[in-house]
C-alpha cells in the first residue's frame, strides 16, 4: 500500500478558506433592494445547474432508456429466433422419429420364412405394406449380408445398384445389432438423401436388416419452411433480414434458401460462418441452443437435432433490425422532448419559489452590512449566517494525518513481518510452503531443494500440480477434494503424495496441510513437506506390516509387546538401575476415546478412520520424539514414555486428553464431542512381563472411565 502524506499546499489551501470566511463580514455593503427582487449570484448558478442538470438527466434517462429498451426487444427477438430454432429443430427429430418408426411398422412385418423367399418379399413391400410407400427406395439385405430386395420408387434394382455408402451402412446395422441414421449420402443436391436402417430381429438373434432411403429434400425430412423455394418465389427461410439453414456437423449445407448453395460449405456462408467457427471452438453440448454474434453484425441461434449430425441455424441481420427500430424512436423521441422541456418550467418556478427565503436572508444580510460595523462584525463573528468553515476543516485534516499516521505503522509492521517471514523460510529446517487457493505465495529453502525448483519458479504455481499424476489415480482434481474433505472435518490434512522433481524423478513425501485461520482455508494453508520414500519402502516390507497398523501406521499389538518386552528385558536386567532410578523407567499410557462407537455409528466407518488416524497424530505430535506408540484395536492407544517420571506423563496425558476434548469433528453437517480416558503405569512396577503391564494400564484406563470418563489415572508405585 501506497502511502500519502499531506502536502503543504493541502494546508495553504485550508489557510485560505478560513481567511476568505473571516474578511467575509467587510464586505462593501449592496444595495438591499434588488436583493429583495432577485435571487443572488449563488441562487442564479445554482438554478442554471438545476436546469442543466434537469436536461442533462433527462437527455441521459431517455438515452438509458432507448437502450435499454432497444436491447430488450433485441433480446425478445433473439429469444423468439432461439425459440423458433429449437422448434424447428424438434420438429426435424421428430420427422427422423417418425421415420423410425414407419421403419420399424416395415421391419415388424418381415418374418424370417419371408426373408428367405425374395418373391413373397417383393409382394410385401410393392403391394402388401403400405408403409413402404412412405421411403423413396427400401433394401432389404439376410444376416449374411446378401441382397434380398432392392426397390427404388417403386421398381425392383438389382444388388449393383447399392450405393457403397448404403451398403456400408447396413453392415454396420448387422454388426451393432441397432437402428442406424446414416449423414447425408450423395454428391448433389438432386442426389442428397438420408439412409435410415434396422435390424431385424428373431429370438433375440440378428436375421438381416432393411434400410429406407428418403431424399434429403422431401417433405418426410425437412419441412416446408425450409425446403428451397420454387423458381421465382420467395420461402419463410429468405427475408430480406433472416434466412434459414440446417447443416452437417462437419459444416456441409443440408438446405438453404438459395438451392445452389446445397452441399455447400458454412464456412463460405456470410454471417453463418464466424458463428459456426465460434460453436465449434467452445464446444457447446448437442442439447444447447446457442445464440452467437458475429462481427460482422448477425445473430445466430443454433440448435441440434436429435438422431442426425444436423445443425439448425437462423441467421439475422441485427443492423437491419436496428435500423427500423430506431425511426420508431424518432417519434418518441420528440414527444418525450416536449414533457421534458414542460417539467423544466415548472421546475424552474418551483425553484424560484423555494429559493426565495434565501433571497430574503441575503437582502437581511445586505442590510447588515449597511449597517455599523461592530454589529457587522459581530454578527459575523458570532452565532450569525457566516458558517465557520475552520474547525470542520481542520478536524478532517487532523482525522486524515492520524489515518495515514496509522497507515505508515502498519506497512512498517508488515514490513517487519515480512523480513521476519523471509528469515524464517531461508534458515528453517523443513521443507514449508504457504499457499493461497492452492497456489504458493511463499516457501522455504528446504522446500527449494527439496522440489528442485528455484523460488522464482516455486512462486506463483499450484501446489498440488506438481504432482505426478500417473501415479496418483484420483488426479489433481480427486486430490483438492480430498483435501477440501479433510480440511472440512478434521482442519488438518494428512497424506503422502508423489511429487514431480525438476528432472522428471518422482519424490514421495508427506504433506501435512493446516489453514493459517482455523476454520478458514480460504484464507491460506500452511504445508510441511518431509520426504517419505524410504519410510514407505519400510512398510511395503513384511515385516512392518506384521508390526505395525495399517490405518493409523502405528505399531500393532504384536509390534508393541515385542518392543516393550525388549525395552524391559535390557532395562530391568540391572538391579541397580532399579534401585536408584525406579521412579524414571519410563511411564506406560493407555488411551481411549469416549464414545467413539456412537461417532463410528453416526458418522459411518471413513469417518470413524479419519478420526484414528487423527488421533494417531495428535499422539505423535504431543509426545517426545523418544517415545513410541501403537493402536492395539479399535479406539485403543497406547503410548510408551522411556525414561520419563510418572509426573511428566500425567501431563502429556493431561496435554492428550484437552487435544481430544477441544477437537470437534464435523461430517455431514452435524458436530460431534470426543473424550479420551487414560490410564498410565510406570514401567518396571509389574517386572519384565509387557502383557502384565499393559493389562495393568489397561485397568488403569478401565478405572479412568469408572471415575467419568474424561479423566487421567496414574497408579503409583506400591509401598
Amino acid at each position: 500500500m501506497r502511502s500519502y502524506v499531506p502536502t503543504a499546499g493541502f494546508a495553504e489551501a485550508a489557510m485560505t478558506a478560513l481567511e476568505l470566511s473571516e474578511s467575509a463580514a467587510w464586505l462593501p455593503p449592496s444595495p438591499p433592494s434588488a436583493a429583495r427582487r432577485w435571487p443572488g449570484p449563488m441562487v442564479r448558478k445554482l438554478l442554471l445547474l438545476a436546469l442543466l442538470g434537469m436536461l442533462l438527466s433527462a437527455l441521459l434517462a431517455m438515452a438509458v432508456l432507448s437502450r435499454q429498451q432497444e436491447q430488450q426487444a433485441l433480446l425478445r427477438q433473439q429469444q423468439q429466433q432461439s425459440a423458433e430454432v429449437q422448434l424447428v429443430a424438434r420438429v426435424l427429430s421428430s420427422k427422423l422419429e417418425q421415420s423410425q418408426k414407419i421403419l420399424a411398422t416395415v421391419a415388424d412385418s418381415i418374418s424370417v420364412p419371408m426373408l428367405q423367399s425374395p418373391v413373397a418379399l417383393e409382394w410385401l413391400l410393392q403391394q402388401g405394406l403400405p408403409a413402404v410407400r412412405f421411403f423413396d427406395a427400401m433394401v432389404v439385405v439376410r444376416q449374411d449380408g446378401a441382397l434380398s430386395v432392392n426397390l427404388r420408387y417403386g421398381q425392383l434394382q438389382t444388388a449393383s445398384d447399392i450405393d457403397p455408402a448404403e451398403r456400408a451402412q447396413l453392415r454396420r446395422t448387422l454388426a451393432e445389432g441397432k437402428p442406424q441414421v446414416s449423414g447425408v449420402l450423395g454428391s448433389n443436391a438432386n442426389d442428397a438423401r438420408l439412409l435410415l436402417s434396422m435390424p431385424l430381429l428373431h429370438q433375440g438373434q440378428v436375421i438381416g436388416a432393411v434400410a429406407g432411403v428418403l431424399r434429403l429434400q422431401s417433405p418426410g425430412v425437412l419441412p416446408y419452411a425450409l425446403a428451397p423455394p420454387e423458381r421465382g418465389a420467395q420461402s419463410d427461410a429468405q427475408r430480406a433480414d433472416a434466412q434459414w439453414v440446417v447443416f452437417s456437423r462437419d459444416g456441409v449445407i443440408l438446405a438453404h434458401p438459395d438451392a445452389g448453395r446445397i452441399f455447400g460449405l458454412v464456412q463460405d456462408e456470410p454471417g453463418l460462418a464466424q458463428a459456426y467457427a465460434q460453436w465449434r471452438a467452445q464446444e457447446t453440448p448437442a442439447a444447447d441452443v446457442s445464440l452467437l454474434h458475429t462481427d460482422a453484425g448477425y445473430a445466430v441461434s443454433l440448435a441440434p437435432v436429435a438422431l442426425a449430425q444436423w445443425l439448425v441455424a437462423r441467421v439475422s441481420d441485427e443492423r437491419a433490425w436496428r435500423a427500423r427500430y430506431r425511426q420508431q424512436l424518432q417519434t418518441i423521441w420528440w414527444q418525450a422532448g416536449a414533457a421534458v422541456a414542460l417539467l423544466c418550467v415548472v421546475m424552474l418556478a418551483w425553484l424560484w419559489w423555494v429559493s426565495q427565503p434565501l433571497t430574503q436572508l441575503r437582502a437581511q444580510v445586505q442590510e447588515v452590512l449597511a449597517g455599523e460595523k461592530t454589529t457587522a462584525g459581530g454578527a459575523a463573528g458570532g452565532a450569525g449566517p457566516w458558517p465557520q468553515a475552520a474547525g470542520e476543516v481542520d478536524d478532517v485534516v487532523q482525522l486524515c494525518l492520524r489515518l495515514l499516521q496509522q497507515v505508515q505503522q502498519q506497512q512498517a509492521s508488515q514490513g517487519r513481518m515480512a523480513w521476519q517471514l523471509a528469515a524464517l523460510l531461508e534458515h528453517a529446517p523443513q521443507a514449508l510452503a504457504l499457499t493461497r487457493d492452492g497456489v504458493v505465495q511463499a516457501s522455504s529453502a528446504q522446500a527449494h531443494r527439496l522440489l528442485g525448483q528455484t523460488a522464482q519458479a516455486l512462486q506463483g504455481q499450484p501446489l498440488l500440480a506438481l504432482l505426478a499424476q500417473e501415479q496418483l489415480a484420483q488426479g489433481v482434481q480427486g486430490l483438492q477434494q480430498q483435501v477440501q474433505a479433510q480440511f472440512r472435518a478434521l482442519d488438518v490434512f494428512d497424506a503422502e503424495l508423489p511429487l514431480r522433481h525438476r528432472d522428471g524423478s518422482v519424490l514421495w513425501v508427506r504433506a501435512q496441510a493446516q489453514p493459517v485461520l482455523p476454520g478458514a482455508p480460504e484464507q491460506g494453508v500452511f504445508w510441511l513437506l518431509e520426504e517419505c520414500g524410504a519410510e514407505r519402502q519400510a512398510r511395503q516390507q513384511q515385516a512392518w506390516e506384521q508390526g505395525h497398523d495399517g490405518l493409523t501406521r502405528l505399531l500393532n499389538r504384536q509390534g508393541l509387546l515385542r518392543q516393550l518386552q525388549a525395552y524391559l528385558d535390557e532395562t530391568l536386567s540391572d538391579p541397580k538401575t532399579i534401585a536408584e532410578d525406579a521412579d524414571q523407567l519410563g511411564v506406560l499410557m493407555f488411551l481411549d476415546v469416549d464414545s467413539f462407537h456412537l461417532f463410528n455409528q453416526r458418522a459411518g466407518a471413513a469417518a470413524g478412520d479419519d478420526l484414528l488416524r487423527h488421533m494417531a497424530r495428535l499422539i505423535q505430535t504431543v509426545v517426545q520424539s523418544n517415545a513410541w506408540a501403537a493402536r492395539l484395536e479399535g479406539d485403543q492407544f497406547v503410548v510408551v514414555l522411556p525414561a520419563c517420571t510418572l509426573a511428566r506423563g500425567a501431563q502429556w496425558a493431561e496435554q492428550l486428553r484437552a487435544g481430544v476434548k477441544s477437537w470437534a469433528p464435523s461430517y455431514h453437517g452435524l458436530t460431534y464431542s470426543l473424550g479420551l480416558s487414560v490410564g498410565l503405569v510406570p514401567l518396571g512396577a509389574h517386572g519384565r512381563d509387557a502383557q502384565a503391564l499393559l493389562h495393568a494400564a489397561d485397568l488403569a484406563c478401565y478405572q479412568a472411565k469408572r471415575s467419568g470418563r474424561d479423566q487421567v489415572f496414574a497408579q503409583q508405585w506400591a509401598a
